[in-house]
């Protein structure tokens, strides 16, 4: 069974004020083990961008080189 309250953001920290000190900490600490998750699969991303294949000097010349090719061909 499941049952679902909308409470506003107000409510839900003067909920969270009232909790016992353990179940504070508890809460506390799954709220900071969920954020610590997201910042970790940020930087799984990050660490997977920069991991990735980069483009050599000459392979930026000949793009570039291509490039004013085709906007030569463009303005005939």
């Amino acid at each position: 069974m499941q049952v679902q309250i909308d409470i506003g953001f107000e409510q839900l920290v003067s909920i969270a004020k009232k909790l016992p000190k353990t179940q504070w900490q508890a809460l506390k600490g799954e709220v900071e083990k969920d954020n610590d998750q997201s910042k970790n699969d940020t930087d799984d991303l990050e660490a997977f961008l920069l991991s990735g294949p980069i483009y050599s000097k000459e392979q930026l010349d000949v793009i570039q080189e291509n490039r004013k090719a085709i906007n030569k061909w463009r303005t005939i």
